[in-house]
């Protein structure tokens, strides 16, 4: 197997600015507990491609719902490969859980940015059944895939990116 990946807690300082803008009623008391119990993403078995993410509350979505979790996980990954992120495929199943965006795409230089690489995950319970969903907190919830690719032959990309969601929106004047 190619070891290519590394997961890490971003900042506290990082976590309590985007946890608090979430869950604003959260006390810094409180966020300093969450962060303190968060867990790495880890596979469940050596047979295992995806490392599952872990719910940092009690979440319980009812039909419909959506809720955006600040994860407080960061990922330094090596050039060539992307990490992948899609909703555990059991509650996908039993609720139509979903991730917002279907695959969560983090990139090898989302790291760098200046929210420190903090992964989100928006999850919507999707579900036609009217069924409630709920996931205890340190349960997983998300599962990650890291991926190889490719790049044309004649790119010659040289930005840097500096955020997340539409930071690396450019307007192609070839298209």
């Amino acid at each position: 197997m190619k070891k290519i990946a590394k997961f890490e807690k971003v900042s506290f300082a990082q976590f309590i600015k985007d946890w608090q803008q979430e869950f604003p009623k959260t006390t810094q008391k409180e966020c300093e507990q969450i962060y303190q119990n968060l867990l790495l993403p880890c596979r469940a078995t050596k047979g295992s491609a995806g490392y599952d993410f872990f719910t940092p509350i009690d979440i319980t979505l009812s039909p419909q719902q959506t809720i955006k979790i600040p994860t407080g996980i960061r990922v330094q990954i090596n050039d060539s490969w992307v990490l992948k992120c899609y909703p555990r495929s059991g509650l996908g199943f039993k609720y139509r859980l979903q991730l917002n965006n279907t695959v969560g795409i983090i990139d090898s230089d989302y790291y760098f940015s200046d929210n420190e690489g903090h992964i989100f995950a928006k999850i919507t319970n999707d579900s036609n059944e009217n069924k409630t969903v709920v996931i205890s907190k340190q349960t997983s919830f998300m599962q990650g895939i890291f991926v190889e690719y490719g790049i044309t032959v004649d790119d010659n990309v040289e930005a840097i990116r500096n955020g997340g969601f539409g930071s690396t929106t450019i307007s192609n004047s070839n298209t």
